[in-house]
C-alpha cells in the first residue's frame, strides 16, 4: 500500500483535538492552604474562569458567563488579586473592579461605571485600601492616561496616588507599608528598553512624601521588583547585557546571581514573575538559557545558585508563599506554570525545607496523554545568516507512528515566526507545532535576532532592522536545512502571526526562498501601524524602524504593501474583526492588492475575535483553512 505523501498524513491531533484540550492556564496565586488560577476556556467561547482548590475539592468562582479578565493596554494581564478573605478582579463584561467575599460568596462593584481599565493589585491592609494601575480613557480612548491608584474598601473615594509617567506597574508595599515600589517609564520606551524602579515613602494616611527612582533609566530595563519577607527591595536588571536579580542596599545595587542567563521576559502583560521567596534569605526563580528554561533556589546571603533538577522545557507564572522565620515546620513553597516536551502546561509546585531539599511536581493535570511516538521533539539549532552572524531556532522533524519517512524524498517546510517580534518561542510541547509535524510537514520554529533569552545585545539586533535583520534569519534557516538536505527546497512556506505576520509578508515580498505564506492578523503597513496603533506600542516601531513621520520613506521601504509588485506567490490572512492592536484594513489591503495582481488568496475572518483567537470553532477554522490552504498550493509543485 502507498502511503500519504507528506503533509496529508492522517494524524490524531486534530483541530478539534487542540482545541478540546487547549485550556491556558495563568496567574497561579496561593493563599494559606488554598490555590487560585486562570483558566482560558476556548470551549466556553474563551471564558476566563477563576479556580480555587482547597484539600483537593476544586471549584470554579463565578458561574458563566463571568469572565475575568482585563483590557488594560489590549493585552491584560493579573486581573484579580486573592487574599484570605475576599477576592478582587475585574470583570471582562465591564472592565470594574469586584470584590468577591469569599464567605458570603457575594460580588459588590469597588470602581465606578466608566471608560476606566485595571491591573496589577496590591493590598494595603495596613490602611484598609487596594492599589492599583488604572488606565483612563474617558478623554481620549486611543492614548489614557495610566495612573497608580488607591481604591479604599470602606467605599470613601478612591485616589490617584502617582501619574505623570506614560506607564505604570508592579505598586508593591513593603511588609510594614512603609514604602511603595513600582515601575514607570515613558515613550518612546518599551518596558524591555528603558524602564525605572522608583521606591516612594508613604506617611501615616498612605500619602507620598518623596520618592526616588533607585534603577533603570539610561537604556536599563527593570522587571518584577519585589519586597523581601526581611523588606528588601529585589529585581531583576539587564545592565549587564543579561536579566540577572539584583538587591537594594539603600545606597546601590548587588547582584545576586550573576549568570549569563535570563531571568525575566518582555513585560508584554502585567503580572509577570519569574521569582519569589521561599525565606528571608532564599530565592524561588526560573531563568533561560539558549531558550530552554530552568529552576533553581538562591542562597541569598551566599549568592549561589543551586539548580533543580525537573523535565521542563517551559516555565512561568511563579508565584510562592515564604515560610516563617524560626519555624522550620513552615516550609517555603512555590507555585508555577511548567511544560515538558510532551506534556503541555500544568501547574507545579515546590517545596523546601532546607537548602539542597524539596520536590518538584505537578499539582494538576489538565492536560490529555497523547502517545509520544506522533510527537516531534524540538532540535536546537545556530545557524550562519546571510549577513554573516548566527541567529537561532528548533527544528522539528516530520513525526508519525504509523508512517516512515522516505528517504528519497524531502517533507515541506513550515517556518514559524513568533510574535513580538520581542519574544521568543517555547520548546515545550506546542500541539499547533505537532497539528503539523504529525501530518509530515517539518517545521523550523526561528528565534531570529531580535528575540529574547539570549541577551540584551541580541534582543537589540533588531533595533532599525525589523524587516530585515528577521527576514534574513528566516530565510538564512532555510538556506541551512536545504544545505543538510532536510527540506524539499520547492515547498517551504512561512507563518506568523502579529509582528510574526509581519515578518511572514516581508519575507514573501523581500525574500526569495518561500512558496506560500500564512499571516494571521499580520502587518502589511508599518505606516499605517505607526498611526493607528494603541498607546502601548504606539512608538514601539521608533526603535524597530525609526521615528514616524520623520522617517516616512523608511517604513514605505519596508511596507509590503508599497512593494506588491514583489510579491508573487500564494498567502492566506486569517484576521479577527474586532482587533484594535492590527485592525482588519491591515489585511484588507493586502488582499485587494494580491486580488487585482491576480495572485491566489484566500481571506478567513472571524467576527468576534480581536488579536488572537480564543473561541474553539474558530481556532479549529483557521487551522484547518491553513492545512486546505497549503494542500491546494503544494499539489502545483
Amino acid at each position: 500500500m502507498t502511503q500519504p505523501s507528506y503533509g496529508h498524513w492522517p494524524s490524531p491531533i486534530t483541530a478539534d483535538l487542540l482545541t478540546s484540550q487547549g485550556i491556558r492556564l495563568s496567574d497561579p496565586q496561593a493563599v494559606g492552604d488554598t490555590l487560585y488560577w486562570l483558566e482560558s476556556r476556548p470551549q466556553e467561547k474563551g471564558r476566563s474562569v477563576l479556580v480555587c482548590e482547597k484539600q483537593g475539592e476544586r471549584r470554579d468562582l463565578l458561574p458563566a458567563p463571568h469572565s475575568i479578565r482585563t483590557r488594560i493596554q489590549e493585552y491584560g494581564g493579573a486581573p484579580y488579586l486573592a487574599t484570605a478573605d475576599v477576592i478582587f478582579y475585574v470583570l471582562d463584561s465591564d472592565q470594574r473592579i469586584y470584590a468577591y467575599d469569599l464567605h458570603t460568596q457575594t460580588s459588590r462593584a469597588l470602581t465606578p461605571e466608566g471608560a476606566y481599565r485595571y491591573a496589577d493589585f496590591c493590598i494595603d491592609p495596613r490602611r484598609n485600601r487596594l492599589l492599583a494601575i488604572r488606565e483612563n480613557c474617558s478623554s481620549d480612548n486611543q492614548h489614557p492616561t495610566s495612573e497608580i491608584i488607591a481604591i479604599p474598601l470602606d467605599n470613601v473615594q478612591l485616589e490617584v496616588l502617582v501619574s505623570g509617567a506614560d506607564f505604570y506597574s508592579n505598586p508593591r508595599l513593603s511588609p510594614n507599608g512603609e514604602q511603595l515600589s513600582f515601575l514607570r517609564w515613558f515613550h518612546p520606551h518599551m518596558p524591555w528598553d528603558n524602564t525605572e524602579c522608583v521606591i516612594a515613602q508613604l506617611n501615616a494616611q498612605g500619602d507620598i512624601i518623596r520618592s526616588v527612582a533607585i534603577a533603570g533609566g539610561n537604556n536599563e530595563s527593570i522587571f518584577q521588583p519585589q519586597w523581601s519577607p526581611a523588606s528588601e527591595l529585589f529585581f531583576v536588571s539587564d545592565r549587564s547585557n543579561w536579566w540577572n536579580i539584583y538587591r537594594w542596599t539603600g545606597a546601590e545595587a548587588e547582584a545576586i546571581c550573576a549568570l549569563d542567563a535570563e531571568f525575566a521576559t518582555p513585560q508584554w502583560v502585567f503580572g509577570m514573575s519569574t521569582y519569589g521567596f521561599l525565606s528571608a534569605s532564599e530565592i524561588f526563580c526560573c531563568f533561560s538559557q539558549q531558550g530552554v528554561w530552568q529552576l533553581g533556589v538562591i542562597n541569598i546571603a551566599q549568592k549561589t545558585l543551586q539548580q533543580i533538577a525537573q523535565p521542563l522545557r517551559d516555565i512561568s507564572a511563579v508565584c510562592c508563599q515564604a515560610m516563617n522565620n524560626g519555624d522550620s515546620e513552615n516550609k517555603g513553597q512555590a507555585y508555577f506554570l511548567g511544560a515538558t516536551a510532551t506534556q503541555g502546561a500544568q501547574l507545579w509546585f515546590y517545596e523546601s525545607g532546607h537548602y539542597h531539599s524539596g520536590v518538584c511536581a505537578p499539582l494538576n493535570n489538565t492536560q490529555f496523554a497523547l502517545d509520544s511516538r506522533y510527537l516531534s521533539q524540538a532540535e536546537a539549532i545556530t545557524f550562519p545568516t546571510r549577513d554573516g552572524e548566527t541567529a537561532h531556532g528548533f527544528f522539528y522533524a516530520p513525526t508519525n507512528a504509523d508512517y516512515k519517512i522516505a528517504p528519497a524524498n524531502l517533507p515541506p517546510l513550515l517556518v514559524m515566526c513568533h510574535g513580538g517580534p520581542t519574544g521568543a518561542t517555547e520548546t515545550s510541547l506546542n500541539l499547533k507545532i505537532q497539528f503539523w509535524t504529525s501530518r509530515g510537514f517539518a517545521v523550523l520554529d526561528v528565534n531570529y535576532r531580535g528575540s529574547t533569552g539570549y541577551g540584551r545585545a541580541y534582543r537589540d539586533r533588531l533595533k532599525n532592522n525589523w524587516g530585515i535583520t528577521d527576514v534574513i534569519d528566516v530565510c538564512s534557516g532555510v538556506d541551512y536545512l536545504v544545505a543538510q538536505q532536510r527540506i524539499d527546497k520547492n515547498k517551504v512556506a512561512i507563518r506568523g502571526s502579529s509582528a510574526g505576520g509581519y515578518t511572514v509578508l516581508a519575507a514573501l515580498t523581500f525574500g526569495d526562498v518561500f512558496k506560500a505564506g500564512a499571516s494571521l492578523y499580520g502587518i502589511g503597513d508599518l505606516e499605517a501601524l505607526a498611526r493607528d496603533t494603541h498607546k502601548f506600542e504606539a512608538h514601539y516601531l521608533d526603535s524597530l524602524v525609526g521615528e514616524y513621520p520623520a522617517q516616512q520613506k523608511i517604513y514605505r521601504d519596508r511596507s509590503p504593501i508599497y512593494h506588491i509588485e514583489q510579491l508573487n506567490c500564494p498567502v492566506i490572512f486569517l484576521q479577527g474583526l474586532q482587533d484594535k492592536v492590527v485592525p482588519p484594513a491591515q489585511a484588507e489591503a493586502m488582499v485587494a492588492a494580491l486580488q487585482e495582481k491576480g495572485i491566489m488568496t484566500r481571506y478567513v475572518t472571524f467576527e468576534e475575535e480581536g488579536h488572537g483567537f480564543r473561541q474553539a470553532q474558530n481556532m479549529q477554522r483557521a487551522l484547518n483553512e491553513e492545512l486546505a490552504f497549503y494542500h491546494t498550493v503544494f499539489s502545483n509543485h
